[in-house]
């Protein structure tokens, strides 16, 4: 009896010192916030701040951007922490999860949308009728297979990206018109004053903080920005089996 009373005792005692651990944590995790916040200004809204891999330094969130700090918020730190046994990049990693977004937030009928083969792979893009870079990744992703593509257009870049967008919107055969536009060089044309998803597409853009075109999402709601080598789409669906 007098043994199981010790064990008791010592594992009562173990919960009291890791709850208070947790705590002295949590305090200092906060501290270092307001401390932080003050000399950043309120212009600079911190997100969170919480302990990192390397004892002393916190890892600190302004939107969706990773940056470090010491524990008397002397110094920000903007870099990469890379955990040498296993090579993971764990600023990299955090940031693609910030990045990340559920796949069924997307709303497939504000988006074109493309089949080909038997369309089991998907992907959506977000893009602007204006940009090179949306123009190069059409051309590549011509070489898929077996995938659905959604392309939400998001006219960003100028009055004209709007115009085009609408009447690619309210044309015959809105995928076409684009794929015309973005691969062969025809502009659109003909009405623009049709219903079109292009302001729930643009407030989607801002919630996700989606800056700029093209932006890619998979299934898994990971996040490639800009006009990504086709092995890399090809490596991504492979990992997603």
């Amino acid at each position: 009896m007098l043994i199981l009373n010790k064990l008791i005792s010592t594992i009562a005692l173990a919960f009291s010192l890791s709850f208070l651990a947790v705590s002295v944590n949590a305090q200092s995790e906060q501290q270092v916030r307001s401390e932080l916040q003050k000399k950043i200004g309120a212009n600079t809204k911190i997100k969170s701040v919480s302990s990192s891999p390397i004892p002393g330094i916190y890892e600190v969130l302004v939107g969706n951007d990773v940056f470090y700090t010491d524990a008397n918020s002397k110094y920000l730190i903007q870099g990469e922490i890379i955990e040498i046994a296993t090579g993971k990049n764990i600023t990299e990693q955090k940031q693609a999860d910030l990045n990340r977004i559920k796949w069924s937030e997307l709303n497939p009928s504000n988006a074109l949308k493309a089949v080909r083969g038997n369309g089991s792979r998907q992907l959506a893009i977000f893009s602007d009728p204006n940009c090179g870079y949306c123009k190069r990744l059409e051309k590549s992703l011509q070489q898929l297979d077996n995938v659905t593509i959604y392309t939400y257009l998001i006219p960003i870049l100028s009055p004209d990206s709007a115009q085009k967008s609408k009447q690619i919107w309210c044309s015959a055969d809105p995928q076409k018109a684009y794929i015309d536009w973005m691969i062969n060089g025809i502009a659109p044309s003909g009405k623009s004053d049709c219903t079109t998803p292009l302001d729930k597409n643009m407030a989607f853009a801002k919630t996700y903080g989606i800056t700029g075109t093209p932006t890619i999402f998979f299934t898994d709601g990971s996040r490639f920005p800009g006009a990504v080598q086709i092995t890399d789409i090809e490596k991504k669906f492979s990992s997603l089996k």
